[in-house]
């Protein structure tokens, strides 16, 4: 694990399973009618229970780039953050990521989050290269954090392989 402090948020990048994150939420890479199949949701849904991927489908469907908030069912957190990075064909790209990342933030400051937990949105199912992705999520996490957020402090980057942390940590040295 590695951390470091931005003017606001300390961001954090580890290696691990994301459903045992200990933080107020934890971001689901969701498709835009918030079933929850393989990959991030998957996990999340076997951990917490299908009573999240229920709440979550009520809420449905919403743009790709959006997110909602559900209840955590049996995690440790307190919600989940549904971020449509995708749509049902399953495909990301820079902008879905990007928007879906922004998005999940400042729902994240709207519920009063002190704390969230990011999978590498958008590189399981989707597909896209990691490197990117990193690229990406930190660029809106230190945009966010320009706008000197009231409740978020900490965002933990939860990578579940070696090659994932190795990308995220490459850009990660560089913010």
């Amino acid at each position: 694990m590695q951390a470091k402090k931005l003017k606001n948020i300390v961001v954090e990048i580890c290696m691990g399973d994301i459903a045992t994150a200990e933080t107020d939420a934890i971001v689901n890479a969701a498709n835009n009618h918030l079933y929850m199949g393989a990959g991030v949701a998957g996990a999340l849904k076997v951990h917490g229970g299908i009573e999240i991927e229920k709440e979550a489908i009520k809420k449905g469907p919403i743009q790709i780039g959006q997110a909602i908030e559900t209840g955590a069912g049996r995690l440790k957190a307190k919600y989940v953050i549904h971020a449509a990075v995708m749509g049902m064909d399953f495909k990301t790209n820079e902008k879905y990521i990007r928007e879906a990342t922004k998005n999940s933030l400042l729902l994240a400051e709207k519920l009063k989050i002190q704390s969230i937990s990011f999978p590498a949105l958008g590189t399981g199912v989707g597909e896209f290269p990691i490197i990117d992705c990193a690229q990406i999520m930190f660029e809106e996490i230190k945009e966010f954090d320009s706008l000197n957020p009231q409740y978020l402090k900490r965002a933990v980057f939860y990578l579940f392989t070696k090659k994932a942390y190795n990308d995220f940590e490459k850009i990660f040295l560089k913010i």
